[in-house]
């Protein structure tokens, strides 16, 4: 049973993206959110490399890359696993992608976009969701996020 005041759920084009929603969904139960224990890598093979899971740090909020999937790091052209956030070269890219881990972080609301972005002097459009996981069902303290781009 969901919580009255949660928001509705995201409209996902990208079927991966749902699968893993529903997957966060099944996982979280009856809490607001699950904790990383609550996941098992072999449940996402068909996302690894599509995935990004990361540390909410605070005081002051940070966030550090634990993983960055494969195909996203070969695509953006390098690879963020096991640096700051703030590391990101792109400035317009991570100054959004700090305003909307922020958002998670801070409200523990699921967010989901469809943006697009520039790599090689191309623009890709893409589908992004942001999933929040904690350790006491309460503070957010990683993020599990996907990136599916549109080719």
């Amino acid at each position: 049973m969901t919580n009255p005041a949660e928001p509705a759920p995201p409209k996902l084009v990208d079927q991966s993206l749902q699968r893993l929603y529903d997957y966060w969904m099944e996982r979280r139960g009856d809490r607001l959110m699950p904790c990383r224990a609550d996941l098992d890598p072999l449940d996402m093979g068909y996302m690894l490399g599509h995935l990004i899971l990361i540390d909410v740090l605070r005081d002051p909020l940070r966030f550090r890359i634990r993983l960055h999937g494969t195909e996203l790091a070969r695509r953006a052209g390098y690879d963020l696993t096991g640096k700051m956030l703030d590391e990101l070269p792109n400035t317009e890219f991570r100054t959004l992608a700090v305003t909307s881990f922020s958002k998670v972080a801070e409200t523990g609301v699921i967010h989901h976009a469809q943006r697009d972005r520039v790599l090689d002097n191309r623009r890709y459009a893409y589908e992004t969701l942001m999933l929040p996981l904690s350790n006491d069902g309460e503070t957010v303290n990683m993020l599990l996020v996907s990136l599916r781009y549109h080719d």
